[in-house]
């Protein structure tokens, strides 16, 4: 079993940032995959970014630029919590931000192309709320 807890939202003005961190816990494997979801007011859940075992990142087009998926220390191994830089941020970055583990896999692309269907582990989320 794979436990994921999502931490660092939070309220803040259009060009502010925040950074969302994610501490995974469990038999996630040797190859992993930790990806961060978004749902906003009335939308449907999207993929934001991912982090791999193979130091591998990935992110949506909307997210290039302006967030950074890392994890602290030298050596890309679970345990420690994992972290999603959100900068520059804009109103319409409002959204519940969740973190999700595809435990004994890297990441691939179209992991983060839907909503989510690859990962069977979430967080419960973390509010996000950009105002103008």
């Amino acid at each position: 079993q794979v436990h994921l807890v999502g931490s660092g939202g939070g309220s803040v003005q259009a060009g502010g940032s925040l950074t969302l961190s994610c501490e995974v816990s469990g038999d996630i494997g040797a190859s992993w995959c930790v990806a961060w979801f978004r749902q906003g007011p009335g939308k449907k859940r999207e993929g934001v970014a991912f982090i791999d075992s193979s130091t591998d990142k990935e992110y949506a087009n909307f997210a290039k630029g302006r967030f950074t998926a890392y994890k602290a220390g030298d050596k890309y191994t679970i345990g420690e919590p994992l972290h999603l830089s959100l900068t520059a941020l804009r109103p319409e970055d409002t959204a519940v931000y969740f973190c999700a583990a595809k435990p004994t896999s890297v990441c691939y692309l179209p992991d983060i192309r839907n909503e989510g269907s690859n990962f069977h582990f979430w967080d419960r989320g973390t509010q996000v709320t950009v105002s103008p």
